[in-house]
């Protein structure tokens, strides 16, 4: 059943803020290990199928449900399903948010403004310059431009620039100090480049609007020693039109477990709520500029310039619409979140808010979409598996928060935000 949905107008000004507050209390104690599973049990029509195969389809899900204290502070607990680190899936773009927000941190560290002008050359032959962006209102290209893509289409070149920024030392340091130790981001997306060239990241430099130096970052190479993997996937896979008969080695691939991504949103969404070092470091407004990205829809943007039947109000909104091209998502459902997709894996990582019913909750999941095993074969079960998967699971969880007894219902003003249309 479809969400009970109104389109109330959201409120014209931004209400975010970080509360100058202690940490906020969150639950640690281990939650039934079945609840998931038994809230999945409720509708066999939709999930009967997937419990049965939830090792063949690597599914993982992780719930969090949110509730308040007297204060509107977020009380969290956790639920897990089928979560083990050694569950290996392949993270796709969900990467880039983990990239966005290093990135965004890194620029508030070295004082550079988010717009200011990203200029981007090389050092090496495989590396690809960037002197400008077509689609930034003024040509220019910055990282506040390149975040918005990530987020409201999953741009890929606008990730492998911020992966270039960071370099992959810097990059892994920072995630092993937030708590995310076997985090590997190990290569750009879209591009097929040796491990060697995706360790060697380009120069670049900053420039104030009006072509000032602010700061400028030689070309790197990362030296780091990674710990070993045998993560594989599947029982064959093409290699140009050859096939092989044997899985597929995805050992110096990215991953980032499930629970990891999950947490990292969580650090952004509810800041207070974790201990400083556990923390992304932004300033306040780029907390709302974050917050505006991660849930804004690509109609709801001037810059770039969507085409909206192909870029779709559900393109990168899987839980709660994932099959529906044709629907307009209403104003006062926001999904707050980062997908990914690619070599079969399908992967949702979500804060879903009803502005109206005072509902919110976290949920993340990922889901292998390949029977015949076999990679690269362009024969993956998105649009008839994973898509309506996920949609239902969003929903599943959706009418359980709506029916779900509070103690006190929340305040949601701080997700209240402007767009741009």
């Amino acid at each position: 059943m479809a969400p009970s949905i109104s389109n109330i107008s959201l409120a014209a000004g931004l209400l975010l803020l970080l509360p100058a507050c202690k940490a906020t209390r969150t639950t640690t104690a281990v939650p039934p290990a079945r609840f998931i599973e038994t809230i999945l049990q409720q509708n066999p029509a939709a999930f009967g199928t997937i419990l049965q195969q939830r090792e063949e389809r690597r599914v993982q899900i992780i719930y969090t449900r949110i509730d308040r204290d007297a204060g509107n502070q977020p009380v969290f607990t956790d639920f897990y399903f089928n979560t083990e680190p050694d569950r290996y899936f392949y993270p796709a773009s969900a990467v880039k948010m983990p990239l966005a927000f290093l990135a965004l941190e890194k620029l508030h560290r070295l004082g550079i403004p988010r717009n200011a002008t990203f200029i981007t050359e090389t050092a090496s032959p495989e590396q690809t310059a960037v002197f400008n962006d077509p689609t930034a209102p003024d040509g220019r290209p910055t990282v506040e431009h390149y975040i918005k893509k990530i987020f409201i289409t999953s741009d890929n070149d606008a990730s492998n620039r911020l992966y270039e920024f960071l370099g992959q030392e810097y990059l892994h340091e920072q995630l092993r100090q937030k708590g995310y130790p076997e985090a590997q981001i190990l290569h750009r997306l879209s591009v097929s480049l040796p491990g060697a060239a995706n360790r060697r990241t380009n120069p670049v430099r900053f420039l104030t609007p009006d072509g000032k130096p602010l700061y400028s970052q030689p070309p790197a190479e990362s030296r780091l020693n990674y710990l070993p993997r045998t993560d594989s996937v599947g029982k064959g896979y093409m290699d140009g039109n050859t096939q092989v008969n044997q899985p597929m080695d995805f050992s110096g691939k990215n991953r980032v477990h499930l629970a990891d991504l999950h947490r990292m949103l969580q650090t952004v969404l509810f800041p207070e709520a974790f201990p400083e070092q556990q923390r992304f470091r932004f300033s306040e407004d780029d907390y709302r500029f974050l917050y505006q990205c991660l849930s804004q829809l690509p109609r709801e943007t001037r810059y770039p310039e969507y085409d909206t039947t192909h870029y779709y109000d559900s393109y990168v909104k899987f839980f709660l619409y994932g099959t529906q091209k044709q629907t307009r998502i209403p104003p006062t459902i926001r999904i707050f979140n980062k997908v990914g997709w690619s070599y079969g894996f399908l992967t949702d990582v979500a804060y879903i808010a009803d502005l109206q019913n005072g509902v919110e909750f976290m949920l993340s999941a990922t889901i292998y979409c390949n029977a015949d095993g076999i990679l690269n074969d362009d024969r993956y079960e998105y649009e008839t598996v994973g898509l309506p998967f996920l949609e239902a699971l969003g929903r599943q969880f959706y009418e359980h928060e709506l029916q779900r007894k509070k103690k006190r219902q929340p305040d949601l003003s701080r997700f209240r935000l402007q767009y741009e249309k």
